[in-house]
């Protein structure tokens, strides 16, 4: 159902189109009065009714569309406009003119002026159907696609949608990106070039069990992703990208040419990136973000799960999985106790906690 605004706008239109109508008709001589007004209304309501049902038709076209449309148009006319440089319609003509010639060398009557018609008639069809050709190519493709085209042009993001995010290898790999993408924290569209995905497949094939798998769940998420209705994730072939960088270098370049953001957990890469400029989403440096900070003195809620190294000690984990050891505390395993922290220590597994049971 339209807007009120839009019916307003239709009615105002209709009320014009008519007094337009009948001031056409009363302009006529030598009609009466209310014939005139008649016709008039009766023309001006089948004009002004036209109109609005060829806008009727066109309700879901935006006015991005229509400059989208427009640019393809012009990108059609300006590649007919290059042909009708090289006088297409002029080496026609001279083929039909071949044709109108009679056997003993001369014009049929009225040749020319059929050449004229059919070289005019020629440029139309061509600069018609380019132009046709070009806006529709224009509305099939994706804002992607024109910073591909212009690679020095970057189109301005809208800030509902944001900036689009390209997608290394090990991101598309990474069992995270949907959640954290649904769960609102990041928005736009998710690119993964085509040479990533050779990428994955390559690995796909690979002898190692492990590596297989994991690129085997890769390719999966990935087309589940594409699937989603509320996920936007497109496949681009890079084809403004430089075959002859490496693959680090042409996701750098795909990234710079859409102006978007490159999610990875390498850190190298994730420099790199940095050092041109480019934004950087690590998913990896987000979970340790997110990971409550435990400081000596805390008072803990914990779960008290199953013994530890030393026989009086309890351990616990707090939703992150982080390990909590609970001295003199083998007693209350299997109930919920509050607990202070009396130290921590990092080690590679993560951070390890001491703690001591809450008095009272």
């Amino acid at each position: 159902m339209a807007p009120a605004s839009v019916n307003v706008a239709r009615l105002i239109y209709l009320l014009v189109c008519e007094g337009a109508g009948v001031a056409i008709a009363l302009s006529t001589k030598g009609t009466a009065v209310e014939i005139s007004m008649t016709v008039g209304l009766i023309g001006g309501l089948v004009v002004g009714g036209f109109f609005i049902w060829i806008e009727s038709l066109i309700r879901g076209f935006s006015l991005r569309g229509f400059s989208t449309a427009t640019f393809g148009l012009l990108v059609g006319v300006f590649c007919a406009w290059l042909l009708s440089r090289i006088d297409i319609s002029t080496l026609i003509s001279l083929a039909v003119r071949d044709r109108l010639t009679s056997t003993d060398g001369r014009e049929v009557v009225g040749a020319e002026a059929l050449i004229t018609t059919f070289s005019f008639t020629v440029q139309i069809i061509l600069y018609a159907s380019l132009g046709f050709l070009g806006a529709v190519l224009a509305l099939r493709s994706s804002r992607d696609d024109f910073a591909f085209i212009l690679p020095y042009v970057r189109f301005r993001q809208d800030s509902s949608s944001g900036q689009p995010i390209v997608l290394d290898a090990e991101s598309v790999m990474d069992s995270r990106v949907p959640g954290v993408v649904r769960s609102g924290f990041l928005s736009g569209r998710l690119v993964v070039p085509r040479f990533v995905l050779d990428e994955i497949q390559v690995q796909a094939g690979s002898p190692t069990p492990a590596k297989r798998q994991r690129a085997e769940r890769g390719l999966a998420s990935l087309e589940s992703m594409r699937s989603a209705k509320d996920l936007q994730v497109s496949i681009e072939d890079s084809g403004g990208v430089s075959g002859d960088e490496t693959l680090t270098g042409r996701l750098l370049q795909v990234a710079q040419l859409l102006g978007a953001r490159l999610m990875s957990s390498d850190e190298n890469l994730c420099s790199v990136a940095k050092l041109r400029g480019i934004e950087v989403l690590n998913l990896d440096n987000l979970g340790d973000a997110l990971r409550p900070q435990i400081v000596v003195g805390e008072k803990v809620r914990l779960a008290l799960v199953r013994g530890g190294k030393d026989e009086h000690q309890g351990v616990g984990y707090l939703p992150d999985g982080t390990m909590i050891v609970v001295n003199h505390s083998v007693a209350k395993i299997g109930t919920t106790q509050d607990v202070v922290v009396i130290s921590t220590l990092q080690t590679s597994g993560g951070t390890m906690v001491f703690a001591e049971l809450a008095a009272g």
